[in-house]
């Protein structure tokens, strides 16, 4: 009897000969390969963690610590981040996904981070849920603040 094949393996092994198909001389030309035989390139494959995300290398700018007001914050929709500041001079930052059915968050008012979708409300000090069906706190995020700027680390 044989056992099926998770859709989970048949990707990866996919994704692994994709990679493979890539590797290749820079060299070609003298290995013998025909000229205009196209090549893929290599794929990389970097698994997201909810929670993470890649600051680009210059470690763009998200805000000045100016833009984000006491008890409140931003939604960095593009950026799936929000940034909050509780108190004056604390910045924190969370992922702007709401944990109920993956909508964006879309403000933040009156000590929440609001979202449209279904009425979650996160508190802007911890994330915490204030009010559902959100069934868990939005993730944290990791920033920089330095020189009134705030980054994504």
């Amino acid at each position: 009897m044989t056992t099926p094949t998770s859709r989970r393996a048949v990707l990866a092994v996919a994704a692994g000969t994709a990679a493979l198909a890539g590797c290749g001389s820079s060299d070609d030309k003298k290995s013998g390969t025909p000229s205009g035989t196209a090549t893929s390139p290599p794929v990389a494959f970097a698994p997201h963690t909810p929670g993470q995300h890649s600051a680009s290398p210059q470690g763009d700018v998200l805000a000045k610590t100016s833009d984000i007001p006491v008890g409140g914050g931003t939604v960095f929709a593009a950026r799936k981040v929000v940034v909050t500041q509780p108190e004056a001079g604390s910045f924190k930052a969370f992922s702007a996904i709401c944990t109920h059915q993956g909508c964006t968050v879309k403000d933040v008012s009156d000590g929440t981070i609001n979202c449209p979708c279904h009425g979650s409300k996160y508190r802007v000090a911890d994330g915490s849920v204030a009010a559902g069906p959100a069934p868990r706190p939005l993730p944290a995020e990791r920033i920089t603040v330095e020189n009134g700027s705030i980054r994504l680390a």
